[in-house]
């Protein structure tokens, strides 16, 4: 190791690979504001939060633990020029008001690192 090894690191840090707890709340923010799909829930992130990542185990462990809890309900959609259909997921209604509390969670979350981040 060298002194600009460390540098770097701080620079350009190493992403931070989601648990299934903060996984559930993220895909949660992410479906209150429409349905989605795997593949996009991971760009997503990506896209919103360049300092994370979701690897697909924690995903579609978090999507199933999700609908077994009736949290959300996914459905298969064939899309236009792809050979197989997409598994879409949507919040359930009924679980709105606790999909709500736990994607505040996430924003909490999400904020109170980019706040240690400006340190």
């Amino acid at each position: 190791m060298k002194f600009e090894d460390i540098y770097q690191f701080f620079n350009d840090p190493p992403p931070n690979y989601l648990n299934k707890e903060l996984a559930v709340c993220y895909i949660l923010s992410v479906l209150l504001n429409g349905e989605s799909y795997g593949t996009e829930l991971i760009e997503k992130l990506k896209k919103m939060q360049p300092t994370y990542r979701l690897s697909d185990t924690v995903l579609y462990g978090a999507l199933k633990f999700l609908e077994q809890e009736q949290t959300i309900a996914g459905y298969w959609q064939k899309v236009e020029g792809r050979g197989r259909p997409r598994r879409m997921y949507q919040v359930c209604e009924d679980a709105r008001k606790q999909s709500e509390d736990l994607a505040r969670f996430w924003w909490a979350y999400v904020n109170r690192e980019e706040e240690s981040q400006a340190m």
